[in-house]
Order: structure tokens, then sequence, then C-alpha cells
């Protein structure tokens, strides 16, 4: 559905990342992950089309519905909470409010009636006359109550805001889901239901979510920001850490094992270079030096956090000694001479 080709992004003349070429295909959910700054929303809002690249192309198919998890909480303050759901298919919603307009005229013409009965069979095709009721089933699974659904969204806490933004997101099957940190601000019911909604969801999904659990239940393939590159994985989470682990270690070891060979070749060479029976063999091994190589490893933009304390002095074996105490409480003695060592 989405095809990234030889995409760069520079940001004050740094590169984010360069030369990208990835597809998005129906059917599979990919999460974005990195480090903080590393570049996923910025990402997310370029596969969007709300952020232009430096270079490269973003191409989704024709006639593709994408919809986008808004960041703007206080955006649709004056609609209500169904509304603000209802416009995630913004096409469904105008056609709904230009049909009221029309059977709402108090001079209603031959001409609007053609087009209140065109607008009234695209708006059938389309699902409308479900739509509140539609809306109404995604709201109440992330736990926002009937009650509130006719309520003006200003009405409503910042978390319930960001509960409704993602309902609207997820209205109307769009057939591109781009959702950043959907599971932000939702209690466990929420985000359970919100698993269950994506695993059966048949469209393309992209997630960005620091949410280890929500990936590794949800997605089928991993997008990893990184070293100023951004690469696919097939697989969730923790199948994506254990096989970037294992090429890590893989060139670690392969370049020990060089490093190893080289010096033991720097060796030979230095002591019998100048030695004329063994010149071939140090001549053969310089040829031999000269192709080992040792890779160099990138720095990543991850930062994992780490904290120590330091003792002013050694710790001791044992941590507490009670000697002879003894405790009366009125008038009752309830401790007689009591030592012990905890340890």
């Amino acid at each position: 559905m989405i095809t990234v080709s030889d995409l760069s992004l520079s940001y004050q003349g740094a590169p984010l990342f360069s030369h990208v070429d990835l597809q998005f295909t129906r059917g599979n959910c990919y999460g974005i992950i990195g480090a903080n700054g590393a570049g996923k929303s910025t990402f997310l809002k370029i596969l969007s089309g709300q952020l232009e690249p430096t270079s490269g192309s973003v191409s989704i198919l024709p006639k593709v519905r994408m919809s986008v998890l808004k960041q703007d909480q206080n955006a649709y303050d004056a609609y209500t909470v169904l509304d603000t759901v209802i416009m995630g298919n913004q096409t469904l919603y105008e056609i709904g409010r230009e049909m009221n307009a029309l059977y709402e005229k108090e001079d209603f013409t031959d001409e609007d009636g053609l087009r209140a009965a065109d607008l009234q069979a695209e708006y059938a095709e389309m699902g409308g006359y479900e739509a509140e009721s539609d809306a109404s089933r995604i709201l109440q699974g992330l736990g926002i109550g009937v009650d509130l659904h006719y309520n003006n969204m200003e009405t409503l806490d910042a978390r319930l805001k960001v509960k409704v933004l993602l309902a609207q997101a997820l209205f109307g099957a769009p057939d591109i889901l781009l959702l950043d940190e959907p599971t932000n601000n939702l209690d466990i019911a929420a985000v359970e239901w919100l698993n269950d909604f994506l695993l059966d969801y048949d469209g393309t999904v992209i997630v960005v979510s620091h949410d280890r659990h929500f990936l590794n239940t949800v997605c089928t393939h991993i997008v990893d920001i990184d070293y100023n590159q951004i690469k696919m994985y097939v697989g969730n989470y923790d199948f994506w850490y254990e096989s970037s682990q294992l090429v890590q270690n893989l060139i670690k070891q392969q370049n020990k094992r060089n490093e190893d060979k080289i010096k033991e070749l720097q060796e030979f060479i230095s002591r019998f270079s100048a030695n004329k029976s063994k010149s071939k063999q140090a001549t053969a091994r310089r040829k031999l030096l000269d192709k080992l190589t040792v890779q160099e490893l990138p720095a990543s933009s991850r930062r994992y956090p780490w904290v120590g304390f330091s003792p002013d002095r050694e710790v001791g074996k044992d941590i507490l000694f009670v000697t002879d105490v003894s405790k009366t409480v009125d008038g009752v003695k309830v401790l007689d001479k009591v030592s012990f060592i905890v340890g």
C-alpha cells in the first residue's frame, strides 16, 4: 500500500536518515522503534504527507484512505464526541452535513431533491446510517460511556480526549492506520481492547510506540530507526531484539578473530621479513594481512540508562546487631534481654 523510495531527510544540515527503501503492505502491523529524537514521529509525518522529505518519495495506491491519530486535544472542542469520531472519515461526515442542510431548507427545490437523493445513495454506500452506532461501539470499547457521546469535547478531561481522538482514527475501516503512541494515557482495559481491534484489522497499521508488550502483541514487523538508517525486520519486538543482538555479537566475535589473526601475521612479518628462507612466507602473510579488516561498529543513537552507587566504606556481612534488649509495655515485659544478629 505504501512504497518508500530512496527517502532521505536532513535537519539543520545533519542527516536524520538516508536512502530509505521500504514497502508497507496490507494485513501487516509495523512497529516503528528507536531512541528519542531518532525521527520516529518525523517519519510518520512524512508517510502521512504532513512533512516533505529532503529527497526521495512516498507513494500510496490510488483510492486508499489513510487515517492518522491526531495530537491536538483541543481541536474539536466545539463538536460533540460522536461527531468528532465520525470526522475520522471526513468525506462521510461532510456528505452527512450537506444532506442534513438540504433537508432543513424551507425552500426545498426539485434540484435540491435530486442532489439529496445522490447524497443519500452515497451516504448509504459508505455506511453512513450505521456511523453513529459504529462510533459508539469504538468509544465504549475504549471506555467512554454512552452518557458522554453527545457531550461537547470541551467538557472532557485530557485523558478522555485522547481516547476520543484514537476512536476517530480507528473509525470507518480506513485502509491505512498511522498511530503515534496510541497506548499513552490508556488504561489496561482500553489497551487490551485496542490490541484485539488491531489483531482483527485487515488493513495496514504503522505504529510508533515505546510499549514493548503492545509491540509484541500486535506487530508483524519492526521498523528500526538507528545509525541514520531505517531497517525493517520480520517479527515482533522481542524477535527483533534477539536478532539485532545476535548480529552485533557475531560482528564482535569476527572482529576479535580478525584482530588476533592480524596481530599474529604482523608479528610473523616483523620477525621474518629480513630472513631469506622465510621471505616468501612473509610475503604471503603480508598479502593475507591486506585482506583482513575489522568491521567498524557505528555509534547507536540509543542510550541505555545506568545508575550506580559507590559506597563510602566496604559493605559488612552483618547488617544489624541487637544485644540484651528488654521492653516493658503497660507493666508487662514483652522482651527480656533479647540478642541477635541479622546477616
